[in-house]
């Protein structure tokens, strides 16, 4: 039967497969670190102290890049040049969600707008991020290769999101109520599409190296397309709500370090 944990099994037993896959992850995962590490840097004064939870969470970002190198190398495999198509993070700023890179490599201080631009962006990435990871650790949380990075990265993406809803709630608090929203919307409804479309251009790099049939590779488009309708129809709502998390400060310590993958 066709699921989510067969998928993933197929993926994991085939190395040409499973080394696409670390590939894809650690390259978005590297680019998210150099994004909060430049954004950390140009935080304005007037938000001073969140400089160090946005470095913390691009040192979580780098940490989650060499995991799955690690990965690869306890394998004796080298990443693969990443897939234009497959490049999510790309994608997105090609978009223009999130803050430019162009933005990001001049040395002016962001806007509070910029920040609030940045976790908005983030707060809808790591719910894809999160959720992901969930679904992960719930069937390989004890997989004996991939099971210690699986939770150790489910448990940051939780930290990053329970962040993010704090402190957007900090800035809705402060009369920013209705920008926060606007910008949710706009980045919640451009990532339902890029990831769809992400997702189509993964499945079909996979398809060719575990030789799908036609059928199977059908019927995985066809569920994409069908949770992308999902998602279009109201299904995106969940990636601008905000609450006040139970993890609170987050993200208010130093980064956990993760030797056994260094």
């Amino acid at each position: 039967m066709l699921s989510a944990r067969s998928l993933f099994q197929e993926i994991l037993d085939n190395d040409e497969s499973f080394r696409l896959f670390c590939s894809i992850a650690a390259s978005g995962e590297a680019q998210g670190g150099w994004e909060n590490g430049r954004i950390a840097a140009l935080v304005p004064d007037s938000r001073r102290l969140l400089a160090p939870k946005i470095a913390r969470h691009g040192a979580d970002e780098d940490k989650h890049g060499r995991i799955f190198h690690a990965l690869l190398r306890k394998r004796g495999l080298e990443p693969v040049e990443v897939p234009h198509e497959t490049d999510y993070t790309m994608l997105l700023e090609r978009h223009g969600i999130g803050l430019a890179h162009e933005k990001l490599r001049a040395d002016e201080p962001l806007t509070e707008q910029d920040i609030i631009t940045y976790l908005a962006h983030s707060r809808v990435t790591e719910q894809r991020a999160a959720d992901q990871m969930d679904m992960l650790r719930k069937y390989f949380g004890h997989h004996p290769e991939v099971g210690r990075a699986v939770k150790m990265i489910s448990n940051d993406e939780d930290n990053h999101l329970a962040y993010c809803h704090e402190e957007l709630l900090r800035f809705a608090y402060a009369g920013h109520g209705r920008a926060i929203q606007r910008t949710l919307r706009e980045c919640a409804l451009v990532e339902i599409g890029v990831y769809r479309d992400v997702s189509l251009a993964v499945m079909e790099h996979m398809g060719r190296i575990l030789r799908w049939s036609p059928t199977k590779a059908r019927t995985l488009a066809a569920g994409i397309h069908g949770l992308h309708g999902f998602e279009r129809v109201g299904g995106w709502r969940r990636m601008v709500s905000l609450k006040m998390p139970q993890r609170r400060d987050a993200l208010g310590g130093p980064a956990t370090s993760a030797p056994e993958f260094a």
